[in-house]
């Protein structure tokens, strides 16, 4: 069946109600490392995703989606909907390029990610995204965000991404860190240089969460760092729980401090759980639930 091209505005019309949200979160920057493990955040040094357990809500059972492999798992957490209905099953996927064709489309001719959802509901918004894959650059839609830098390592990612927090106190800012999924790959999950290379992930996350600080707008902002998958060996993509598990960690006004989130999580639910904090309706075509177990006082 030929996808239909919805209107966006009809779109968003529909969708989670935002009732329970934290009145107080302004601002919202997502950290995603690539291939980080809930074992590599276990049995690295880690100290600020150790603090970030302490302060926030957390899990270590999120779900990715299948296949494990990058492309079809960052599109599932900004687009709040699985491949089944955002086509996006490979690395390979470009919005000309796919087999298998959305169920809806967005402004931006894409099945509708948060970055359009915001500019649409939120218009003075300021959106950015810093990105260590150059893949990741297709899963959006670029004329919704505000800058856009494919910036090489994850030191010059998260420094560009610093000072586009200290210098706009943005919305949401997305953050792509690949150096973890390229140790995997190069030296084996769970080897030494894996989880040194976790290691430096959590000193550039401490660097994120200083720039929050510094920025004075740390009482509004809702920090959630995750993964878009694990792996086995030097590979992922496969059916294990080795690939499938991920981390899920959020903090920030209304969460709850040191709570292990019970209710499942799957990856899909962070573009939903940004727009619950936020208070933007999301669109009818997201199958998305916001983890409300993560807030006090929120309903599941």
């Amino acid at each position: 069946m030929t996808p239909r091209l919805l209107s966006f505005s009809l779109v968003a019309c529909f969708g989670l109600l935002v009732a329970g949200a934290p009145a107080q979160v302004r601002h919202v920057v997502v950290v995603g490392v690539d291939g980080l493990s809930p074992d590599g955040l276990l049995r690295a040094e880690a100290p600020h995703l150790k603090r970030l357990q302490s302060q926030g809500a957390w899990t270590l059972r999120a779900r990715a989606v299948m296949p494990t492999s990058s492309g079809p798992n960052w599109a599932s957490m900004i687009m709040g909907a699985g491949p089944e209905q955002h086509g996006v099953t490979s690395n390979d996927w470009r919005p000309d390029k796919y087999d298998i064709a959305p169920t809806v489309r967005g402004p931006g001719g894409i099945f509708p990610t948060i970055f359009s959802v915001l500019r649409e509901q939120m218009p003075g918004a300021t959106l950015g995204v810093f990105h260590d894959w150059g893949g990741y650059g297709h899963l959006f839609e670029r004329q919704a965000v505000d800058v856009i830098e494919d910036t090489a390592g994850p030191t010059n990612t998260t420094q560009r991404a610093v000072e586009f927090i200290h210098r706009r106190k943005p919305t949401l800012t997305f953050i792509h860190l690949d150096h973890v999924d390229g140790a995997g790959h190069k030296y084996g999950h769970g080897t030494p240089e894996y989880y040194a290379a976790v290691a430096m992930a959590d000193e550039l996350i401490g660097e994120v969460m200083g720039a929050i600080e510094k920025a004075g707008i740390k009482d509004h902002t809702l920090l959630l760092v995750t993964s878009d998958h694990g792996g086995k060996g030097k590979g992922h993509g496969g059916a294990t729980m080795a690939e499938i598990e991920i981390p899920w960690l959020v903090v920030g006004p209304g969460v709850r401090a040191g709570h292990e989130i019970q209710s499942p999580v799957n990856t899909y639910d962070t573009a939903a759980t940004i727009a619950f904090a936020l208070k933007v309706q999301a669109p009818e075509a997201w199958i998305a639930r916001p983890v409300r177990e993560a807030f006090v006082g929120a309903s599941k």
